[in-house]
């Protein structure tokens, strides 16, 4: 699969962008099977209504890799094994369509993903404020993938278009995390903005600059927020990320992309 020329500058204008139905079936529903698993002793979506959050104290569990807390499930541990490396990373449509806007033979070979991000439903629990926050650690382009259907307002990967433009200046340099000192305003600019939902279906998936404001937003269906997740790097990040953002910001990205 290839991105088309609208694509790839919605992409340059907003700082995301959305593809339908391209993770395979098998592998999210296996995904999902070692998710509930993974959850602590019952929780269960053989009862949905256990599946609610908050986790309890006793539930809460914030060991290495892994957490488990308040409405969160990071299952972290999973991501190195090869299947779910498949999944998302070396999916052939998705390393297609990275290396298209990164550089053909440009990235890292991935060993591992993030692992199995979720959110449980809020229930009648008061819902958090929409504020944004732009990750730190050093990559390029972040993917998102759901292994099951997001409805709106379902806890999916929220973003602020057009934000990368802004924040790619509030870093001292291109990928590293040192803020300077227009980070804290940038963010209080967007927050008072309404950010776009990118709800889905299983199999869709978001491309994110990594400069772009987002975050998890609350979920208020009845449904399990499930994600995958990756972070596509260059071969050459180790040099690059130390040195200052350039006027150019797509300096660094395939000449296709550039010249778009």
């Amino acid at each position: 699969m290839k991105l088309n020329l609208d694509d790839i500058r919605f992409f340059k204008e907003n700082g995301y962008l959305i593809k339908r139905n391209i993770l395979d079936k098998a592998l999210m529903a296996k995904a999902q099977e070692r998710l509930w698993r993974f959850l602590p002793e019952g929780r269960s979506p053989k009862r949905p209504n256990s599946l609610i959050g908050p986790f309890n104290d006793k539930e809460e569990d914030r060991s290495h890799p892994n957490e488990i807390y308040k409405f969160r499930v990071n299952y972290r541990s999973i991501g190195h094994e090869p299947w779910m490396v498949r999944l998302l990373a070396k999916d052939p449509n998705v390393w297609s369509m990275a290396e298209q806007m990164l550089g053909k033979g440009c990235l890292q070979e991935p060993d591992r993903i993030r692992g199995i991000y979720c959110t449980l439903p809020f229930g009648n629990y008061p819902k958090p404020q929409l504020t944004c926050h732009v990750d730190g650690h050093p990559f390029h382009l972040g993917v998102v993938g759901y292994i099951d259907d997001v409805a709106p307002t379902g806890g999916s990967f929220t973003v602020w278009p057009g934000s990368h433009k802004h924040f790619y200046y509030a870093f001292n340099s291109q990928y590293k995390h040192d803020r300077n000192e227009e980070y804290r305003l940038i963010c209080e600019y967007y927050n008072g903005h309404q950010p776009v939902d990118c709800f889905g279906e299983a199999g869709d998936i978001v491309f994110w600059h990594h400069r772009l404001a987002h975050m998890a937003s609350p979920n208020n269906t009845c449904n399990v927020r499930q994600a995958v997740l990756y972070d596509f790097k260059k071969t050459d990040i180790d040099q690059t990320q130390l040195g200052p953002p350039s006027d150019n910001m797509w300096e660094d990205w395939s000449t296709e992309l550039r010249d778009s």
